[in-house]
């Protein structure tokens, strides 16, 4: 008896060992910010319209409908090279200085994201000055198990950090040149 208890014991073991192996992605999360040498209300009137996507360095343009109306507002984001990104509005606040969104369509290739959601928001940083933060949540670019280097976690917060600091990095250049 002591013996089947013990290998009874054991494949249990093997049993809960592989399926531990064999779970999918986890979600991951990403925040990047940037203090801007201008008032927040200067750095919203850039980044406060969720149809106009034009301080984003790659982006060539966008064309959206429902203006910044949560749970209506769309927009398709085409970047330099052709590829696309279709976004829907989820959140959307002038008074608190920020917006939510999700991705509705991205090829994986573009950006190695899957079930991908972000949220932008500007907020008073001492005198003067404003902080911006980029926050995201998504899965890696492939959602099986024993994903390819470029659909792995690492690759897909390794692209929506790169994505956040260019953008930000712009976004302080352009406020405050033009302050």
């Amino acid at each position: 008896m002591r013996l089947s208890a013990l290998t009874t014991a054991a494949a249990l073991a093997a049993i809960l060992a592989t399926t531990a192996q064999a779970h999918g992605p986890t979600r991951r999360k990403v925040e990047e910010t940037v203090q801007i040498n201008a008032s927040p209300d200067k750095v919203w009137a850039v980044i406060g319209n969720f149809q106009d996507m034009s301080w984003l360095p790659p982006v060539e343009k966008t064309e959206g409908k429902e203006g910044n109306t949560p749970d209506k507002a769309t927009r398709l984001i085409t970047l330099k090279g052709g590829a696309t990104v279709e976004e829907s509005l989820y959140k959307y606040s002038a008074e608190a200085m920020t917006y939510a969104y999700r991705i509705t369509k991205v090829d994986v290739k573009t950006l190695p994201v899957n079930d991908y959601s972000s949220t932008l928001k500007v907020e008073p940083d001492g005198d003067g000055k404003s902080k911006v933060a980029w926050s995201g949540a998504f899965y890696r670019g492939y959602m099986n198990n024993d994903p390819p280097p470029e659909l792995n976690d690492e690759a897909s917060q390794k692209a929506v950090r790169g994505l956040y600091r260019t953008g930000l990095d712009a976004l302080k250049a352009q406020v405050e040149k033009g302050s």
